[in-house]
């Protein structure tokens, strides 16, 4: 007799409805990073490839381009002036993140804050105030010998200032995470000071260190603010792609530009995400905090520093925030608050202070919602995990995307009432073209433009939650929107609400990202400082750029009393969930 072998293939088991709702999830969130970033950078990448009639002209706008000194210039420009920020900001964030870090200071808690107000500022607010500081009617201008601001000294000053935060931020936690063994072992082994730096701090920064070189480089490239307003006749690539589509309407070149621009910034987002896969921990379960040691002079002198960069950078926020009160620079200083009657001048009046208020409000509220619900699903839903695997590579995607390309790529995309499928002379009509120059499409870019940064806030805070909590909800038949709206919310609330804060202040600062996208009823804050600093009425820019520090700052001050009491209730529900 022969026994009958089952040889059947395991069977899969069976979807539950979570899994159904997730994957439906997962889905609309994949269609929707689709059509926000790969669909509008396909049209622009497409149009660099077009001539004015939108006929197909291979590689001719791009020999134009090369072929255009002046083009070409931009783009040594663009590199010098990222290589040179990215050397000055890194040293001086690297010792004011050190002296934060390293040192027994007082008001250390101080200095934390003053180092994140350029955050609150769009950049074209640095650029302003040195023009009042060293332009030619300037206060101080006699410091810089004869040498002028607008050029090179002045961008690498102004984005010095609106760049340094977001490096210090970064070398602050690497310099934190230091075992204290290493540096004992050091001492007993006799090493100098200086061969303690450069052989176990420098090392376990190194990381740290790359990252805030990339940082900074990738700002300083693409910003659009300082360079428009402070440049003179040192162009810039994001200048450059200003200039061909609002100067000259050529939108096809200005897409060649675009294309270039990308090239850096994408080699430089290549290279940090080699870096970053490369980075060990530095911290295991048996390492020692590093607790600074008090040292009189070295105190002292890391105090003194501070106290310069702080000045520096309050300074040039107080220069514009005296400016703003000043009737005619420099020969009427009497006090006035003219410069903030908006409505009297050609920016959009206080409608685009509320419209960016607005823009804010939407992009804190939607925003938040889409990006935490998808790292969510993402994070924590049980299959399909090479299909979220490719969705957490695509949300890093817009980190190297810059702003200025972005906006410009939108206007290729949702302006047209029809698409063109290539090689098939197919029409389609366009179901998104009702956004364009509407409130809708900027909520769009804005979420799209910051999207990576609170994604990885989010998918940071929702590792540090057991996977328990998914796996008994589902043998309890939970369903995992209870769990979500019960466990998940509840202990996510502090990163929740730094995400909604983060979106809502750049929301308010953007330029780049906008300049293109505005209609005559959603006219913005940040781009009624641009064109009034045009205009030539640089005292009402200054205040409408101070509107946005106050408001953004207001906001940061509220967020912070909000969340002490969030925060506490948060840990508590913590301790409880351990003993229990």
């Amino acid at each position: 007799m022969f026994t009958s072998i089952n040889t059947a293939l395991p069977l899969r088991p069976k979807l539950s409805s979570d899994d159904h709702i997730q994957a439906g999830g997962l889905t609309l969130l994949a269609v929707g990073l689709f059509v926000a970033i790969f669909l509008p950078l396909y049209a622009m990448l497409s149009k660099s490839f077009q001539d004015a009639e939108g006929n197909f002209t291979g590689l001719a706008n791009y020999r134009e381009y090369f072929g255009t000194p002046t083009l070409v210039t931009s783009v040594q420009h663009t590199l010098t002036i990222g290589v040179v920020i990215t050397v000055i900001v890194v040293v001086l964030a690297f010792i004011y993140a050190y002296a934060l870090t390293r040192s027994c200071m007082p008001l250390k808690g101080f200095f934390r804050g003053v180092a994140m107000v350029p955050i609150l500022a769009p950049s074209l607010l640095p650029a302003i105030s040195l023009v009042y500081l060293f332009g030619n009617q300037g206060m101080v201008k006699g410091i810089l010998m004869g040498q002028t601001i607008y050029g090179p000294i002045g961008i690498v000053i102004a984005l010095a200032f609106w760049i340094f935060p977001h490096t210090v931020l970064i070398l602050t936690t690497a310099l934190s995470m230091a075992d204290a063994r290493l540096y004992e072992a050091a001492i007993a082994l006799r090493a100098s000071k200086l061969r303690i730096f450069f052989s176990v701090t420098l090392p376990g920064a190194k990381y740290g260190v790359m990252s805030a070189c990339f940082v900074a480089f990738t700002y300083a490239i693409t910003d659009f603010g300082a360079p428009k307003v402070i440049g003179g006749w040192y162009n810039v690539l994001s200048v450059d792609i200003y200039k061909q589509v609002v100067g000259q309407w050529n939108f096809q070149m200005g897409a060649v530009v675009s294309v270039v621009l990308l090239f850096p910034v994408l080699l430089s987002f290549i290279a940090d995400r080699i870096v970053q896969r490369r980075q060990i921990a530095l911290i295991s379960s048996g390492s020692v905090p590093l607790e600074p040691k008090p040292n009189k002079k070295f105190d002292r002198i890391m105090l003194g520093y501070c106290l310069t960069i702080s000045f520096i950078l309050l300074g040039i926020l107080a220069v514009s925030a005296y400016a703003s009160f000043i009737k005619f620079w420099p020969y009427n200083l009497n006090l006035t608050l003219d410069n903030y009657q908006f409505d009297l001048m050609d920016g959009g009046g206080w409608a685009a202070y509320q419209n960016s208020i607005v823009l804010g409000i939407w992009t804190a509220i939607l925003g938040t919602l889409v990006i935490f619900t998808g790292a969510y699903l993402i994070e924590k839903s049980r299959l399909f995990t090479k299909f979220r695997s490719a969705l957490q590579l695509i949300a890093i995607i817009p980190l190297a995307v810059p702003g200025m390309v972005l906006g410009l790529a939108y206007i290729f995309f949702f302006n047209p009432t029809k698409f063109s499928i290539p090689f098939t002379g197919v029409e389609l009509t366009n179901p998104f073209n009702f956004l364009y120059a509407t409130m809708g499409i900027l909520v769009i870019c804005t979420i799209t433009h910051y999207y990576t940064v609170p994604h990885l806030t989010a998918v940071t805070a929702l590792k540090q939650m057991d996977s328990e909590f998914e796996t008994v909800s589902a043998s309890l038949k939970v369903s995992f929107f209870k769990t979500f709206t019960r466990v998940t919310f509840p202990v996510c609330l502090p990163a929740i609400l730094d995400i909604s804060i983060y979106l809502f202040v750049n929301a308010m600062t953007t330029v780049s990202a906008v300049v293109f996208l505005w209609g005559p009823q959603t006219h913005l804050a940040s781009v009624a400082v641009l064109n009034m600093d045009d205009q030539g009425d640089v005292a009402p820019a200054a205040a409408m750029a101070m509107m946005i520090v106050y408001t953004s700052a207001t906001v940061r001050i509220a967020y912070g009393l909000l969340t002490r009491g969030i925060e506490r209730r948060a840990q508590a529900w913590r301790r409880r969930e351990l003993v229990n």
